[in-house]
């Protein structure tokens, strides 16, 4: 199935493809955040590297480029919409590709996951106790990256930088809280509950990414505030998607096994959607309901292709691509209420809209 979000306007304006956008961002930064990471203790700077894919264990040099950079390329193209280089987001792009590898340092550890971009993760590679140092070293370094700018700027992007920070932590507090909360009753997660804490763990850091690039290349407020707003609209929506890949995607697209989410018992926007499904899609929600309550810890494949078809059945697929619409749409009314730099603009919705549609 093809997701059926709408193309965000203006997305037909350049003729950049978003995979050359985010080369193109990438190679801007690359430089000043390989050198960044190099100034850290050289066994937490392997570590690092190896996070970002540019080596392998012990240091020895491989071909990565440290995953897709969306964060980084948000920081440049919101400068280079305000009608700045991309040169003047730079320190904030590394500073947001800093938080961000250091979240998934930790969030690997806390998730137990022993593999990311097919290779082991580094609490797996290198144990627990360095992998929550490597994440330490990276989150004080972004933060030094940004209180290094020249100018005035440097301090409200230290404090924005900062908020996002303490966001992304309470979200994720919030998210391993709702592991031990029941699937059903007074005391269940809503898919209102759920939003927030999404848009907490990852639209914060996606808002503050846009918001850095403007706000470094002197944008006003106004601006700098919209695209905070858009950045985080668009991370529910694409933490959204995602749900629906975990559940539905193909793992030759996604690399990953289908119905992984299902089989880790996470509670994500389609099952907590189906859970609350009222009308038609009452009966599918109760069987269901029943059907997690009884769930074994290592489910089976017909198990977890009920769970699917039910989850379907109550509505939960079709009530997740509509919260992915809604929250697109409030991408667009946010960037049309700007005056973006024309070319700026259109790369800058042309990578937003990769971000939404991605097929399931």
């Amino acid at each position: 199935m093809t997701t059926a979000f709408p193309v965000l306007l203006g997305a037909d304006e350049t003729t950049a493809t978003a995979g050359e956008i985010l080369g193109r961002c990438r190679e801007l930064v690359r430089p000043t955040l390989v050198g960044t990471v190099g100034r850290l203790h050289p066994w937490v700077a392997e570590m690092a590297a190896y996070s970002f894919g540019w080596c392998d264990v012990g240091g020895t040099p491989a071909e990565g480029a440290g995953g897709k950079g969306i964060r980084q390329a948000l920081s440049v193209l919101c400068a280079e919409a305000a009608g700045a280089s991309g040169e003047a987001a730079v320190a904030g792009a590394v500073a947001v590709e800093l938080v961000h590898t250091f979240s998934l340092l930790h969030d690997d550890i806390m998730d137990g996951d022993q593999t990311r971009r097919t290779r082991p993760t580094v609490w797996k590679a290198y144990g627990t106790g360095p992998a929550v140092l490597a994440g330490d070293a990276l989150f004080a370094l972004a933060v030094e990256a940004l209180a290094a700018v020249d100018g005035a700027g440097a301090a409200a992007a230290v404090r924005r930088l900062s908020a996002a920070l303490g966001d992304l932590v309470r979200g994720q507090a919030d998210d391993l809280l709702f592991e031990s909360r029941p699937w059903t009753g007074p005391t269940a997660v809503g898919p209102a509950e759920y939003r927030t804490m999404v848009e907490h763990k990852t639209g914060a850091l996606l808002g503050c990414a846009a918001a850095l690039g403007a706000e470094l290349a002197g944008a006003p407020e106004s601006t700098v505030a919209a695209l905070d707003r858009a950045g985080r609209h668009m991370g529910v929506a694409f933490q959204v998607v995602d749900d629906l890949l975990g559940i539905w995607g193909d793992p030759a697209v996604t690399g990953k096994p289908v119905h992984r989410d299902l089989r880790q018992r996470k509670k994500t926007f389609p099952v907590l959607a189906a859970l609350g499904a009222r009308g038609p899609g009452a009966p599918a929600a109760e069987r269901l309901a029943t059907l997690l309550e009884e769930f074994p810890d290592t489910p089976d494949d017909a198990t977890t292709r009920r769970a699917a078809a039910l989850i379907e059945q109550a509505g939960g697929r079709s009530a997740a691509l509509a919260e992915a619409d809604r929250h697109i749409a409030a991408v667009e009314t946010c960037l049309a209420s700007l005056p973006l730099a024309p070319r700026a603009g259109a790369e800058l919705r042309t990578l937003l809209g990769f971000l939404a549609r991605r097929d399931i």
